[in-house]
């Protein structure tokens, strides 16, 4: 049973730090990030210890068989990112993969659409690669150290908090192999709130990267289970496809907005939607409205709707398609052209069937006294994945693989060694002259909408750090509604209606799962997402 959200009536402010700090999801996680940072760690290692940790006290939305990105500031001044995010294995053809989609069922291999779970949904995944990389490339400890925290959670326990014991629930139904339940499961069922969790798979794993490094993933004994898990199960992963994974460095695209400038991951992940929302926004005014008004809501979400009518189609593994310049300012005054007082309808939103609407993930931010600081997101797509558990790892694999389509026709179809649509991006911006955010909000198609009004609540409202996390949201969804929360201004869901919105007010945990912290002239603040188990730490 979901946490009534709603009834928590607990106040948080903005948390200050001298020396470093981390902001996540899950405390025992954050907790386990600064302890790395007092051992002498800087915002890098603190990240990836963040992030593996999470992998273990939070497993319902993270892990070692997903995809892990980043986007930050080093000490020194320059700006960059990581992108960690295999692809369809080799011999993942379109022709193939309907085919054995559609045996079984009563269609024809020309009408099944991408399942969003199973062997086909899993891409090579990113993760074992993408924290060792760090480590060594930005990072001052091995990943033996920053993965030790993770290895005790996983040993020895740890109390589940309320958010992921509710998160856990799907498990019940979604693992039907032995192995995946004995590996998640306790005596059937998920884990109740403040449940002690004892992962012994998982934390053999870890011990065993901590040991031997990603190689065992991708070329030793953890990616030999892997492949035999996938191809028992009818899918087509070979050794050789996690062999020769590598990390991506690409350089983040970028707009401004106001005085600030907004940095995200371009293609294949969605950043382009929130950069080109942002541009149309500002030819607009959107942010001149005042901030209780109905106004600011219809001229942001217009903004949206037509970021996501052309990300959703555009945006793909860019090696395979080219995908257009969505963030340019021209763009912008192109686009902002369609809107009216009037509602945009018919607006289409997400590859067809690719159920990313709700999809949710996990997301730290870290920063040190330095001047290091980093977005770092780490995911399986959607809750525990595909269904699928490697062997006896307790590795839960990814089913990103769901957000290709199997449309000959579409841009984002599946092709063999093509990356999907990521719905990933973590955020970083320059706010001031020396005035440092990293930042994300996560879950699915509300992670570039929640960009865009944690930039507009921070620039246009000059709201604190945490009362831009904390001030309800609205979001736009696949089938047309422009939905709020209960806690929105009184009277603008009314006025919205009139408008000619088809508003419908959600449960708070489909607003996404925010998280910043930022470094404003060697000042170290974070804020953590009122809507998760989250918790700010410094020191």
């Amino acid at each position: 049973m979901d946490p009534d959200i709603d009834s928590f009536d607990s106040r948080r402010s903005t948390v200050y730090a001298p020396n470093g700090i981390v902001a996540t999801s899950q405390p025992l996680a954050a907790e386990a990030g600064v302890e790395i940072l007092r051992e002498g760690g800087n915002a890098f290692d603190a990240a990836v210890a963040t992030a593996a940790a999470l992998n273990v006290v939070e497993p319902t939305s993270t892990g070692l068989g997903g995809d892990v990105f980043a986007c930050y500031r080093t000490a020194d001044g320059e700006v960059g990112a990581m992108r960690a995010a295999g692809g369809a294995p080799q011999e993942s053809t379109l022709s193939g993969v309907r085919e054995r989609v559609a045996d079984g069922k009563d269609k024809a291999p020309g009408d099944v659409s991408m399942p969003m779970h199973g062997p086909h949904t899993v891409t090579v995944p990113g993760t074992a690669r993408g924290w060792e990389a760090t480590v060594e490339e930005l990072g001052r400890l091995s990943l033996s150290d920053v993965l030790d925290p993770a290895i005790g959670y996983a040993i020895d326990g740890y109390p589940v908090t309320e958010v992921v014991s509710a998160q856990w629930q799907h498990a019940e139904d979604l693992f039907n192999d032995a192995h995946a339940r004995e590996a998640y499961l306790f005596d059937g069922q998920a884990p109740s709130v403040g449940q002690t969790a004892v992962l012994p798979r998982l934390g053999e794993s870890m011990q065993r990267i901590a040991e031997q490094g990603a190689d065992a993933v991708y070329e030793g004994p953890i990616g030999e289970a892997i492949v035999e898990e996938i191809q028992q199960k009818g899918g087509f992963m070979t050794i050789d496809d996690l062999a020769e994974f590598e990390v991506e460095w690409p350089e983040p695209l970028s707009t401004t907005y106001g005085d600030s400038t907004i940095y995200e991951l371009g293609p294949h992940n969605q950043g382009q939607l929130a950069l080109e929302a942002l541009n149309i926004a500002e030819e607009i005014g959107a942010g001149d409205h005042p901030y209780d008004s109905p106004e600011r809501v219809h001229d942001f979400a217009e903004a949206m709707k037509l970021a996501f009518h052309d990300g959703h189609y555009h945006v793909t593994d860019p090696e395979y398609e080219d995908v257009p310049p969505l963030h340019s300012k021209g763009y912008a005054r192109q686009r902002a052209d369609e809107i009216s007082e009037e509602p945009i309808s018919d607006v289409a939103v997400g590859t067809p069937n690719a159920s990313g609407e709700d999809a949710d993930t996990v997301l730290l931010c870290a920063a040190d006294d330095q001047g290091n600081i980093v977005s770092f997101i780490n995911s399986r797509f959607a809750g525990f994945g595909s269904g699928l558990v490697a062997g006896e790892t307790g590795i839960a694999l990814q089913n990103r693989g769901a957000s290709f389509s199997l449309d000959p026709d579409h841009p984002n179809r599946i092709e063999p060694g093509k990356r999907p649509f990521h719905t990933l991006v973590p955020g970083l911006a320059k706010v001031g002259e020396d005035d440092w955010l990293a930042f994300g909000v996560m879950g699915g198609y509300m992670q570039p909408q929640g960009h865009v009004q944690l930039i507009s609540n921070l620039v246009d409202y000059d709201m604190p750090l945490q009362a831009a996390l904390d001030a309800p949201r609205w979001r736009y969804r696949e089938e047309g509604t422009l939905a709020v929360e209960e806690q929105i201004h009184e009277g603008i869901p009314t006025k919205l209606a009139r408008k000619g919105h088809d508003v419908r007010v959600l449960y708070p945990g489909l607003f996404g799962g925010a998280q910043a912290v930022r470094n404003n002239e060697g000042t170290l603040s974070g804020a953590t997402e009122p809507r998760k188990d989250g918790q700010v730490s410094g020191y």
